[in-house]
């Protein structure tokens, strides 16, 4: 950051709506003065990611992660600072200055080129091994699954050699160090072995990110061997689960929809057989990550999970997810057949689109799927099933959209649609129709990010106290000309609180308001960027009504100037006049504030 001045931080910031910013990564509802969604850090089925429009900053209830904008970006698209600014930058229109990164930014940026420029070579040197006498068995292995050179071309497929140092030695011999070898994920470095290759003997599957540079690798091995597919560990430039292999081809297509697979063969035939918008995850289940990405370049989903048992659960679990990214999803049936490699095989390429022209409602392959759990024969289970449904129905927030789901399942089933609906409405009633988030559910002081309740310290209960002041202080601007008469930022005594408390009075001294989310910019590391985010997103359950706020606020403040008095007591120095004389000064103050009239809109 000191290579940019704070006002040019600033402007970028501010000229970049947190809202817009995040809403093309991850999908949003407003509820109340925020909006929330699934967190794209952590796996979660409720969506406890806000994003608060009048603070400019994001916090996750869950996992703990917030910032402003400049996070963000770094924290998701794993970008440097610099980096996170350039771009902002860029969409906004500023034109950033010349400016010199610090060394340890430099050393960083050097860092990932190089693990870059690694990958390119180990692809490269795979590609070429491929064609050699070296790769004759993992060439035929292609060519039997019926790949064309040309599409083996496209996506990079290369071969490991059987020996199991053989890249270690080509890229040392490139000059490339230990330290970065083993960083880049395809060496482990045994100081009494040396080095060992992470693949050997293995048809090689480049793994691409979304800019088309090589990130990672999977390879299949050649033979007897286990695991039989290996793919690369997480590494500097390499997330599996916010990366899509394919998905540097699949974003050119002209199509606003993505076919998604479960491996690299089935991308590889579909993009054979013409349907270049295919991709797959990468060697793990669908996250929420992998949905956000999706979003950022289409807004339908064919599911192409294989149609085993395994396939189906893979789907049911990939639904829900992309459902909440804002993502429209039909399930692709390939029966007899396994997966789409299978499928395009054996019928071709017109009848695999026949499919995805046929492709079933998520909704309705969900309830497809209920249905296998229950005898339909037996009206108590037949009972139940619909009672399941109804379950559903009720999850859908718009009711026009709950009546058409309704009239779809009464139309196959032939159950009646009155019936149904009824059904439906005693269910919402009995658990308040469509969906929120609950106040236990985002309440960090109250409890565990397990749920679990906790018995709150006194050090944690001081910790809330002063968290919350500082919250009430930026959502109610006005509170500002009424406590600073009674407490200061010294009066914050729990670590980073002060430092923010100290620039939080300054803000209001010398504009008038609070800017938090250009406080968050002055701490360096995403660490105390979180820390400062969950500052100023403290709440409590059980405030309602005028009263209830202004009685929470003076106690709050009370507890705040108590805890400092007795801090400084027992910090003082017995003989220290000053110091008695301010005790007293501070005990009549708190008795004060005990009459004190607290009044805010």
């Amino acid at each position: 950051m000191p290579y940019y001045s704070d006002d040019i931080i600033e402007e970028v910031r501010s000229r970049n709506d947190i809202v817009d910013v995040i809403g093309q990564y991850v999908h949003l509802t407003k509820k109340g003065s925020s909006y929330f969604g699934l967190c794209p850090f952590h796996n979660e089925k409720t969506g406890s990611f806000s994003v608060t429009p009048s603070k400019q900053m994001y916090y996750c209830f869950g996992c703990g992660k917030g910032g402003n904008v400049f996070t963000f970006l770094q924290e998701y698209e794993n970008m440097t600072f610099s980096e996170a600014m350039q771009t902002l930058a860029d969409r906004a229109g500023i034109q950033l200055p010349e400016t010199e990164m610090t060394s340890a930014q430099k050393a960083k940026s050097a860092k990932r080129d190089k693990l870059f420029e690694i990958n390119k070579e180990a692809a490269t040197y795979f590609y070429k091994l491929l064609y050699s006498d070296h790769g004759t068995h993992a060439l035929e292995y292609f060519q039997g699954r019926q790949l064309e050179p040309e599409i083996m071309n496209k996506f990079g497929l290369g071969y490991s050699d059987k020996y199991s140092n053989d890249l270690y030695k080509y890229l040392q011999a490139k000059g490339y160090s230990d330290d970065l070898l083993k960083d880049s994920g395809l060496v482990t470095i045994d100081e009494v072995k040396g080095g060992r290759d992470k693949f050997w003997n293995r048809a090689m599957f480049p793994i691409f990110d979304a800019h088309s540079k090589v990130i990672a690798f999977g390879g299949r091995v050649m033979g007897e061997g286990d695991p039989k597919y290996l793919n690369s560990p997480e590494t500097d430039i390499f997330d599996k689960s916010r990366n899509l292999y394919g998905l540097h081809l699949a974003r050119r297509t002209r199509a606003d929809k993505f076919i998604l697979c479960e491996g690299y063969m089935d991308v590889i035939a579909l993009h054979q057989a013409g349907f270049d918008n295919a991709v797959a995850s990468l060697g793990t289940a669908l996250t929420s990550g992998h949905a956000n990405l999706i979003k950022r370049f289409g807004k339908d989903v064919y599911l192409s999970y294989d149609s085993d048992g395994a396939g189906k659960k893979a789907a049911l679990r990939a639904i829900p997810i992309l459902k909440e990214a804002g993502i429209t999803c039909k399930v692709i049936n390939m029966e007899p057949y396994k997966d789409p490699d299978e499928f395009i095989k054996n019928l071709g390429a017109e009848e695999y689109q026949k499919r995805i022209d046929n492709a079933e409602n998520s909704f309705m392959f969900t309830i497809r799927m209920d249905e296998t759990k229950f005898n339909m024969s037996d009206p108590e289970s037949k009972t139940a099933f619909y009672k399941k449904v109804a379950t559903r129905i009720v999850e859908f927030p718009e009711e026009l959209e709950r009546n058409n789901y309704i009239e779809a399942v009464a139309s196959k089933y032939n159950v009646g649609f009155e019936n149904l609906r009824q059904m439906v409405n005693n269910i919402g009633v009995r658990q308040g129709m469509g969906s929120r988030i609950r106040d236990d559910e985002v309440e960090p002081a109250r409890k565990l990010k397990s749920g679990v309740q906790k018995k709150i310290s006194k050090e944690e209960g001081m910790k809330t106290s002063q968290r919350l002041m500082l919250t009430w202080l930026v959502e109610k601007p006005e509170l500002y000309h009424i406590i600073k008469q009674y407490i200061s930022p010294e009066d914050f005594t729990e670590g980073i609180y002060a430092q923010v408390a100290e620039i939080l009075f300054q803000q209001f001294e010398e504009s008038g308001m609070a800017n938090p989310a250009r406080i968050v910019s002055m701490f360096a590391g995403n660490d105390e960027e979180s820390q400062v985010a969950e500052i100023f997103n403290t709440n409590i359950n059980g405030i309602e009504g005028q009263h209830d706020w202004e009685k929470a606020i003076k106690e709050t403040l009370i507890r705040i100037k108590e805890n400092s008095l007795e801090q400084r007591k027992n910090a003082m120095d017995p003989n220290d006049l000053d110091a008695y004389n301010y005790i007293i000064t501070t005990k009549k103050k708190i008795q004060e504030m005990k009459s004190l009239k607290v009044s805010v809109t």
